[in-house]
Parts: structure tokens; sequence; C-alpha cells
């Protein structure tokens, strides 16, 4: 929505409104930040007005930066994690590996408390 102020200054900028005059009846005018290069009717006598394009360019390379850098974050996170799940994976397979060693063992040694006889036949 645009309002009319009390002020006289030229085209200026707040962080979030932009200040500028009426083409038709140089009313003193505001707007939001968003409103820039919009037409709008102006208050006072109701003529359309160009709100004037805000030069956003440093904002906007703050902001690209500032996404970059959490992408760069993001990317080493992943990284990181990426590297853990594979060293666990590796000692996940190793312990996989003794326990089927150990399961085998087990086997052999009740195979051989149930049947004393193989166990000698085996060692003959």
């Amino acid at each position: 929505m645009m309002e009319e102020t009390g002020t006289a200054s030229d085209t200026t900028q707040s962080s979030t409104d932009i200040f500028f005059h009426c083409s038709h009846c140089s009313a003193s005018l505001v707007v939001d930040r968003a409103a820039s290069g919009l037409t709008l009717n102006c208050q006072r006598c109701g003529q359309p007005t160009v709100v004037p394009r805000i030069n956003d360019d440093a904002r906007t390379a703050e902001l690209v930066a500032d996404l970059e850098r959490q992408l760069r974050e993001n990317e080493s996170q992943r990284t990181e994690i990426t590297n853990y799940i594979n060293q666990l994976s590796i000692q996940l397979h190793r312990w996989q590996h003794r326990l089927t060693t150990l399961n085998n063992r087990n086997d052999q040694i009740l195979a051989d408390i149930n049947d004393p006889s193989q166990t000698r036949k085996n060692e003959k």
C-alpha cells in the first residue's frame, strides 16, 4: 500500500521502505521495497505513479554468497558423514565375519561334544 509522507526528501531507501515523490503532484510517498518498479496510483492525486526501482545487486550478491557458503558447509558435512558410514560399514563387515567364524567354531565344538568318536576319527 502506498502512503503519503510529510517529508520532502528525494528517492531514498530504508531497510524495508522506498520513499519517493509522485511524478504528477510531487506528493511525498512511501511504499514497501517489494513494490519497486511497479506503477501505483498516488494517494493524493490518484494518478498512476511509477515506484522507483531499487538496485538490490549488493544484497542479492550477499545472499548468493551466504547460500554458497551454506552449500559448501553442507557438502563438507555430507562428506564427513559418508566417511563415517563407510568406516562403520567396514567395521560391521569385520564383526559379521568374526561372528560367522565363532558360530562355525561353536557348531564344531558342539558336534565334538555330542559325538566324541568323530573327534578321534578326525584326529587320525
